[in-house]
């Protein structure tokens, strides 16, 4: 459930944002706007960057924590650090940094207690009731659904077949940008990982369209399945392309990712489901 409530995407127009970052911008604005409210004109231009310069501080190290964490995989492609569309996060670590900060400027200069303080408060608290809001909306674990696609050999494959063993499910399109950029990341996981089933469901493209893009990319992928009629994406509310979906060896939703996978959080996401 809360891996669930992390990954809430909202689509908008063509573009799937997760909601989280979208409710800290919103925070963060607040905190900072009752912060100069309360700070006497002299010293307003401090509180503002107090409180941004906190905001940026608990970003950066929320980022590096979570690098630390999967430091091998990043390390195998260090330009992969910079890209925060991964949305590889250490929350706790970024929130313990940002407040060790406010406090060490409100102890260094005492005018700035109440204001910074109060920002502080504020922010939290608005991100504390929006994230519990979110949280009623979040979508429930289900099960894998009974659905019949098919192989590239024509051959009928269920989902309901994958039951026993985690399942990572991607779903995928051969026009998506993203969706092919992670295909190494998947196959290298195919290749790591022989006891998970990790299954690239193609939605809406044929057989042919599949294996010639799998051919001239020089791609040794196992288990690429068709969804002609794209009922997987229905059936998980899709909002965007590449979607992967990570179920328990029992067959329960664990957790979602909208967006582009790295090699990071794949193995992130894998530890979750009970794939060491």
């Amino acid at each position: 459930m809360l891996a669930l409530f992390m990954d809430t995407t909202i689509a908008v127009g063509p573009l799937a944002l997760n909601l989280l970052p979208v409710l800290l911008a919103l925070s963060a604005w607040v905190g900072v706007w009752v912060g100069q409210r309360l700070a006497p004109p002299e010293h307003r231009q401090a509180v503002d960057q107090t409180l941004w310069r906190a905001l940026i501080l608990g970003l950066v190290v929320a980022r590096l924590g979570y690098v630390w964490m999967w430091r091998q995989a990043y390390l195998a492609q260090p330009w992969s650090i910079l890209d925060i569309r991964d949305g590889g996060w250490a929350p706790a670590a970024g929130l313990a940094a940002a407040c060790l900060y406010g406090m060490s400027r409100v102890r260094a200069r005492s005018f700035l207690r109440r204001p910074v303080m109060a920002g502080y408060a504020v922010a939290l608290s608005v991100m504390g009731l929006s994230t519990w809001l979110m949280w009623t909306q979040a979508p429930r674990a289900v099960p894998l659904p009974d659905l019949q696609v098919q192989g590239l050999d024509g051959q009928p494959q269920t989902l309901q077949s994958l039951r026993g063993r985690p399942v990572v499910l991607n779903l995928w399109a051969t026009w998506c940008p993203p969706c092919r950029r992670e295909m190494p990341v998947l196959q290298a996981a195919q290749q790591a990982h022989p006891d998970v089933h990790i299954v690239l469901l193609n939605q809406g493209e044929s057989a042919a369209v599949v294996q010639a893009y799998l051919r001239t990319h020089g791609l040794a992928l196992r288990q690429v399945w068709l969804d002609p009629a794209q009922r997987a994406g229905a059936a998980f509310d899709q909002v965007g392309l590449p979607t992967t979906l990570f179920f328990d060896a029992q067959g329960r939703l664990v957790s979602r990712r909208v967006g582009e996978l790295s090699s990071a959080v794949l193995q992130d996401r894998l530890r979750d489901i009970g794939a060491d």
